[in-house]
């Protein structure tokens, strides 16, 4: 039987040997990590470790190799074993995880499906056969863009250029709100502005996004307070003001009808624009209260940090947040 044990600081593992040779023993231990305003997290840490010829093991705080999973990467792992390691193992160079129900003739069918460059006759076949359930659908949909999150996240670790945040949004604009429908493939307002992305709402009209890379020298509060409060620094100026110019030149060309049909023929009626600009991670109480009221006092504009991006995305697919109080349990597990 299976035994489940408890450090000293009441954190509950479970510890295998996976491997035994004359120099090495290789372990995997699982932990769970106790969250006060979530889930409980589980955590993998894999280790190969030195012994000696009598079969001692030493050097366990230096081990000679070692791995440790949080959750999420965990939950990948596990999944990706859980479908994967069967047809590698079969020497499979291609393969499609499907439903065990499926017919050797339905089978065969997919196989041939899958080599037609039209996605959409994949579509329509895994649809209308119910290959794939309503259930699955939307789980596929909350993995896809549960991956997005993640790679925001490691791309807001990252120092990349502005052309790399644009390719993000354009692979994944819901991430940039429900209020829009989608990007379209014209960017030009007129031959002297050109905007990150112009978008249909959801009312069928014409807002604007505009994006500047978090990382860089560009500010979002000045360096000293203005009567004992935060104020924009002029980084943040300038870039909202190019903001207001891109949807002043917008309402300008409202009514040219090659502006219609560059923009098929969706129609601009007081545009709004939402501009992405540097983080607030870190930020007090007193820069979020100053950052509220900064807004307020935009006109048809407004203002998100790459951080409210990301929590937003968590909360719409319900996606917590890495919480401080799991920092530091690692270092109780005994080995």
């Amino acid at each position: 039987m299976e035994e489940v044990r408890r450090t000293s600081k009441g954190i509950d593992y479970i510890a295998k040997v996976l491997k035994v040779k004359k120099t090495i023993t290789t372990r995997a231990v699982f932990w769970r990590i106790p969250h006060k305003t979530e889930e409980d997290g589980i955590s993998l840490k894999l280790g190969r470790y030195r012994r000696t010829e009598a079969g001692e093991e030493v050097d366990l705080g230096s081990p000679k190799s070692e791995l440790t999973l949080d959750d999420a990467e965990f939950r990948e792992l596990a999944d990706f074993l859980a479908s994967h390691y069967e047809p590698l193992r079969e020497g499979a160079r291609k393969f499609v995880i499907l439903d065990s129900d499926l017919s050797n003739a339905q089978v065969e069918q997919v196989r041939s499906l899958f080599g037609d460059p039209d996605r959409e006759k994949v579509v329509d076949f895994l649809l209308g056969n119910n290959v794939l359930e309503d259930d699955l659908l939307h789980a596929l949909d909350h993995r896809r863009k549960t991956n997005a999150v993640h790679e925001l996240e490691a791309m807001l670790a990252r120092n990349l250029v502005e052309s790399d945040w644009q390719r993000f949004f354009e692979q994944h604009n819901w991430i940039l709100g429900s209020d829009f429908v989608r990007v379209l493939d014209e960017r030009e307002i007129d031959v002297d502005h050109i905007a990150d992305y112009l978008m249909q709402a959801y009312d069928g009209f014409l807002d604007l996004i505009e994006i500047k890379r978090p990382e860089g020298s560009m500010q979002f509060w000045a360096s000293s307070l203005d009567h004992g409060h935060y104020v924009p620094h002029s980084d943040l100026i300038k870039a909202i003001t190019q903001a207001q110019r891109y949807i002043y030149e917008v309402e300008r060309e409202a009514n040219s009808l090659k502006t219609l049909e560059r923009l098929d023929g969706v129609k601009a009626v007081k545009p709004r624009c939402t501009l992405i600009f540097g983080r607030s991670r870190d930020w007090t109480a007193e820069q979020t209260e100053a950052y509220r009221i900064i807004n307020a006092g935009l006109h048809s504009l407004s203002i998100l940090t790459y951080d409210h991006v990301l929590e937003r995305a968590r909360r719409m697919l319900s996606i917590p947040a890495v919480s401080a109080d799991s920092a530091g349990s690692e270092d109780d597990i005994p080995f």
